[in-house]
């Protein structure tokens, strides 16, 4: 039974027009991309876990809190994001740019905590987070994460100290991996020497799989 009621529910039960689609991965290795390809192909809604109006706080928090404080920040972003989540399956397909994976990836990488230790902070929300039907973990080689950081328009602090930071972007593949392994929706994609197009066809692909 899930410790959350009354106001701290969801509310209505879930009706879905359509599937929820999870894309998952470091900084730069093309989801975002990947999102609005696939939102004109499925004529889907899109949006970024974090939300964006959150993202202006993001590097303050990042930058003046510890590690509990910034999963709050990074939980309730995540919480929201699944009420925008909520709302437009009622409407029809969802692709979402980062879900709950990234979270529990990205905050154990950089405090280099057991993402098992940051998994169990969420257990309590669990109940309240829509589950995505695929979620699409991207992986790419190094030498290709460097050629599409060199065009990234958005790079960031983040991006930057993923790439300088010793151990970190090692941490996150590695986690990333982890979240994989647990999740029963995943479906990796290896994105090296592939155009968006023809990722955006594999991804098709199996969501037509899905609906048979």
């Amino acid at each position: 039974m899930s410790p959350l009621y009354g106001a701290y529910t969801p509310g209505a039960p879930l009706r879905r027009n359509g599937p929820f689609i999870v894309l998952e991965g470091i900084s730069g290795i093309g989801k975002s991309t990947l999102a609005r390809l696939l939102a004109q192909r499925l004529n889907a809604r899109t949006l970024h876990t974090v939300p964006d109006f959150y993202m202006p706080w993001a590097p303050v928090m990042n930058a003046n809190t510890r590690a509990l404080p910034q999963f709050a920040f990074y939980l309730s972003g995540v919480l929201h994001a699944s009420d925008i989540v909520r709302n437009h399956l009622e409407r029809g397909a969802v692709v979402s740019d980062r879900y709950v994976s990234s979270v529990l990836a990205y905050h154990s990488a950089v405090h280099e905590l057991d993402m098992a230790q940051v998994a169990e902070l969420l257990v309590p929300f669990r109940p309240y987070l829509p589950a995505p039907d695929r979620t699409f973990y991207l992986r790419c080689t190094n030498r290709t994460l460097h050629t599409r950081m060199a065009g990234k328009k958005d790079y960031n602090q983040d991006d930057h100290d993923m790439i300088t930071v010793p151990g970190r972007l090692e941490r996150l593949r590695s986690n990333f991996d982890k979240a994989a392994a647990d999740d029963p929706t995943a479906v990796i994609i290896d994105t090296d020497d592939r155009t968006p197009g023809e990722l955006a066809d594999t991804i098709t692909a199996h969501l037509t799989e899905l609906s048979t």
